[in-house]
This record gives C-alpha cells, sequence and structure tokens, in this order.
C-alpha cells in the first residue's frame, strides 16, 4: 500500500477532506457533538493529511499552547486502521518540533499503545473529554513496544 502524508493550510480546499475525515470519526463514530470537534483552533493549529493508494485516509493537527505543544484530532478511516497512518502522523509532528519544548497529547484509551510506542508516556489520572477516557500524555523519546 503506498502511502504519503502532506500539511494542509485550513484555508486550502483541501481542508474540506480533513474536515470529512473527523465528521466520519468523531462525529459520527464517536458521537462527539460537532460543536467540541471543530473549534477555534483550527487556523492556528499544523494540520496533516494522510492518503493511502491515493485515497483520503487519515489527519490530525498539533498546535502551541500554554503547556507547550499539543498533538491533536488523530483521525483515521476505519478501513484504513492498523496500516500505520498513526505512527506516520505521530512521526510527522514530532518532525517538526522542537524536543526541548514540552510535547504532549490527550489519548483515548485504545490509542495508547500507539502513542507508547512512539515515545509518549502517559502521566496523571484517567479522565473524560466528550465522555470517552482519556490520559495525558508526554512525549519522552523511549518507545516502548
Amino acid at each position: 500500500m503506498q502511502i504519503a502524508i502532506e500539511k494542509v493550510n485550513p484555508t486550502k480546499k483541501d481542508f474540506n477532506i480533513l474536515r470529512a475525515i473527523r465528521q466520519e470519526v468523531f462525529v459520527v463514530e464517536q458521537e462527539v457533538d460537532p460543536k467540541e470537534e471543530f473549534d477555534a483552533f483550527e487556523e492556528v493549529s499544523t494540520h496533516f493529511l494522510v492518503r493511502m493508494n491515493d485515497e483520503p485516509a487519515a489527519t490530525c493537527r498539533y498546535r502551541k499552547t500554554d503547556n507547550g505543544t499539543k498533538l491533536e484530532r488523530f483521525a483515521v478511516l476505519k478501513q484504513f486502521r492498523r496500516k500505520g497512518a498513526g505512527s506516520i502522523m505521530v512521526q510527522a509532528c514530532l518532525a517538526e518540533l522542537d524536543k526541548s519544548q514540552k510535547i504532549y497529547l490527550h489519548a483515548q484509551v485504545d490509542a495508547i499503545p500507539l502513542y507508547s510506542a512512539n515515545g509518549f508516556e502517559a502521566y496523571g489520572d484517567l479522565f473524560y473529554e466528550c465522555d470517552i477516557p482519556h490520559y495525558a500524555m508526554h512525549w519522552t523519546g523511549k518507545q516502548k513496544g
């Protein structure tokens, strides 16, 4: 399978593709309120789009916050899951970031192995965002299988 990743500017036409992926994964599958999913940070975030065999397959973004850089909105369409898109997106984000600054994310419990395998470590207590269980994770660079 051919896999490609590209940055997508939120003002470009392709940005609608990112929104469609997030709509399917978060709003339809996980029943997240669209007002929670699509927020004021769209235009200040750096977005990525993964294509598999030239088909839109996955998206994510990162943004600067008062606490460091937050990776978020990782969404992979059902038919493309478990084919490497998640790791490709994490690595694309990390390749652009200053590792001396805090890099963190809020991981859905099911996605913790993906982030652990890419150098993130969970900390703190279980919490809920949009009625979905999460753990905070920060990048340590120590990859776990």
